[in-house]
């Protein structure tokens, strides 16, 4: 398991490169809470998500061999366009599989940053076995979205800004996919305070993290259905199920139409556009 430790080095590699993005209080929900609510808004991150920090510390540990082979992810959107804005950076190309289902919005992104897009696979798994495939095959690193030591400690940064801004903070409440943002946030928060109760919450109609979670066993959905789509992850790896049960303490379910009015919430209270 990566350490604290790897995660300021990950802090260290993306200083300059990513937008340290405010913590924001939420009044409304600060009083329907009872406790005083702040929102960390990685939505306006460089590529619009937190994703870039664990795909720009990954590229950046590859040595020079690697990088001119070029770089191979399977994403629905937020992991491929950390990960073609940072290729670009390196000068490196990049392969993206996505879902044939991504939204448009994200497979015009990708591309914005000179990566190739192949749309393959009803969902994130299915994109994901053919860009492992199509990276053995052609000798590329393959970059996972989530399940890697690197990318795991880019997302960790995260925390350490967070608690930067707030040193009394007692909750860390975080969606969860495929678990490597809250496993690195996860990580930089109890190294830092062991106090703090670390809370995922994953969609109903992707619950495989919770279930596995509850049953102490990696356990995988038959098929994913959710508005949410940057979480909509059929299957639990084990190597990310051994993080969680380590330092998360409890996870919760939400459905889509609650998923769907904090949508609505954010926009029309906070001002604020952001995804499932």
């Amino acid at each position: 398991m990566i350490t604290f430790t790897d995660i300021k080095k990950a802090k260290e590699n993306l200083e300059g490169i990513i937008n340290k993005t405010s913590i924001t209080h939420a009044p409304i929900l600060s009083t329907d809470a009872n406790a005083q609510v702040f929102l960390k808004k990685e939505n306006l991150q460089l590529t619009g998500s937190f994703k870039i920090r664990g795909a720009f510390n990954k590229i950046a540990s590859l040595n020079d061999e690697e990088k001119k082979a070029g770089v191979v992810a399977a994403s629905a959107g937020n992991h491929a366009q950390g990960l073609a804005y940072s290729a670009k950076y390196f000068n490196c190309k990049a392969t993206i599989f996505m879902p044939e289902s991504t939204p448009l919005t994200k497979v015009s992104g990708v591309k914005s940053y000179g990566a190739t897009v192949v749309l393959k696979g009803a969902n994130y798994d299915e994109s994901y076995e053919a860009a492992t495939k199509f990276a053995k095959e052609n000798n590329k690193e393959f970059i996972h979205t989530f399940a890697d030591d690197k990318v795991i400690a880019g997302q960790g940064t995260i925390a350490i800004e967070i608690i930067e801004e707030c040193e009394d903070l007692e909750s860390l409440i975080v969606p969860i996919g495929g678990g490597g943002l809250i496993s690195g946030a996860a990580i930089a928060a109890k190294a830092l305070n062991p106090n703090i109760k670390i809370i995922g919450v994953q969609a109903s109609g992707a619950s495989a993290m919770k279930d596995s979670f509850e049953m102490h066993i990696a356990t995988n959905s038959k098929s994913v259905r959710t508005i949410a789509d940057g979480i909509a992850v059929r299957d639990v790896t084990p190597m990310m199920l051994d993080y969680v049960l380590e330092y998360v303490d409890e996870i919760v379910e939400v459905e889509e139409q609650e998923i769907a009015n904090a949508i609505l919430f954010l926009l029309e209270k906070q001002k604020l556009v952001v995804e499932g």
